[in-house]
């Protein structure tokens, strides 16, 4: 069954929030359209159309929170996954599951492998700021080069006028000397 009645703001505000879960768990607008329109069986297009004409205009910041938290939780978890294996509360379980200290020296090497490991994210980020700055300099090169664009174009087409007019006057000077008699 597929609904054509007017949307109600119950209906949005679910469309709202499963939109806004999606993008904090890192899933797509597509999915939470197709489980917004099972729920209140319409069709995921027009959710989508929904979220898009309307109901997105409405929560602009909520979505910059959203993704604000999708990205903090993606960090979170690169760095759990990248340094679990350095650090585990200090302890180490060994082949015989018995649980022993880390000695001192263990605990420092670890820590400089994280050390190592932070100022290796930490470069990636500057590069990644780097990037930023070319991007910047790629467009003021592109303006300029529209710019300069925008004023050669302006003078072909002053050029190419000139031209038309002056065969014109080829072609009148032409037709005046056939038109003449011989002398």
């Amino acid at each position: 069954m597929i609904r054509q009645d007017a949307w109600n703001h119950d209906e949005d505000l679910l469309l709202a929030e499963t939109v806004l879960r999606h993008i904090r768990e890192g899933g797509t607008q597509l999915a939470a359209f197709d489980e917004v329109a099972e729920k209140l069986s319409r069709t995921p297009a027009a959710c989508g159309f929904r979220w898009n004409s309307t109901v997105r205009k409405q929560y602009d910041s909520a979505i910059q929170l959203a993704k604000k938290a999708r990205k903090e939780a993606k960090l979170h978890h690169v760095l759990n996954r990248n340094t679990s294996h350095f650090v585990k509360d200090e302890e180490v379980i060994t082949s015989q599951e018995k649980k022993r200290s880390l000695t001192g020296k263990e605990v420092t090497s670890r820590y400089d492998e994280l050390i190592t490991f932070l100022k290796e994210e930490r470069e990636k980020v500057n590069q990644q700021g780097m990037d930023d700055d070319t991007l910047t300099d790629l467009r003021e090169e592109n303006a300029q080069l529209k710019k300069q664009l925008a004023e050669m174009r302006a003078e072909y087409l002053e050029i190419k006028e000139d031209y038309q007019l002056m065969i014109h006057a080829v072609q009148r000077a032409a037709k005046k000397e056939n038109r003449s008699p011989a002398l």
